[in-house]
């Protein structure tokens, strides 16, 4: 189903805010020039976080103001009938998929690359994690693979299981798990857009949840 037009307009953050107030600055400074967004967006990002907490205090209440603006319309819009009602809520019981061989070999590099490089973020250790793993042969990767797949075995047992007891279908018996991706250097860190994305916190928490998850993951194959 297409986008419903009728829907409210989704919340800025403050950063797109100030992302907003940048592109104005630019085109009063350089009228008719065309912008290089990939590096205009650069800028805007290391411009944003030398700024002081009382430099964002502005941009913050424009997204406090347009919080409340996206509330308000949200109380009173009524979804079309046949509207999906957003994101399925995932069942806690359900079996949590596999890792990859390359999430196998995170997991047991990720703290050696933490200890090597004090005060990283964790887009960058994602980055070096990756290139590692590109840099070993097919036998150094072996091990990985293997664990990988009897993770996945395990996996599709306990989905087994779980369906038996009356579960839902649990994303198609494991065809996402490690056996069922490239063993290559799996999903390469995002860099953030900024004209779409929330505040560099709410980037550092999504990024977390990944982390998180890929931990818990290490506690299955333990």
């Amino acid at each position: 189903m297409g986008k419903d037009p009728t829907k409210p307009k989704g919340k800025t953050s403050s950063y797109a805010f100030f992302v907003q107030t940048c592109r104005e600055e630019h085109k009063k400074k350089h009228p008719g020039t065309s912008v290089n967004f990939a590096e205009f967006s650069k800028k805007c990002s290391e411009r944003w976080k030398t700024m002081s907490a009382k430099e964002k205090v502005k941009f913050e209440d424009m997204a406090k103001t347009d919080k409340i603006r996206h509330d308000k319309e949200m109380r009173g819009y009524v979804p079309p009938a046949g509207a999906k009602g957003g994101k399925r809520k995932k069942d806690p019981n359900a079996p949590k998929r596999p890792p990859s061989a390359f999430f196998v070999f995170c997991s047991d590099h990720r703290a050696r690359i933490k200890n090597e490089n004090p005060g990283i973020g964790i887009g960058d250790i994602a980055k070096k994690l990756g290139e590692l793993w590109g840099k070993q042969t097919p036998s150094d990767k072996k091990p990985f693979e293997a664990r990988a797949a009897k993770l996945k075995e395990k996996y599709e047992k306990d989905v087994a299981a779980y369906r038996a007891k009356g579960g839902a279908a649990a994303g198609g018996g494991g065809g996402g798990g490690a056996a069922g991706k490239k063993s290559g250097p799996g999903r390469p860190a995002k860099k953030p857009e900024p004209m779409d994305d929330d505040d560099d916190d709410d980037d550092e928490e999504e990024e977390d949840d990944e982390e998180e998850d890929e931990d818990d993951d290490d506690e299955d194959d333990d």
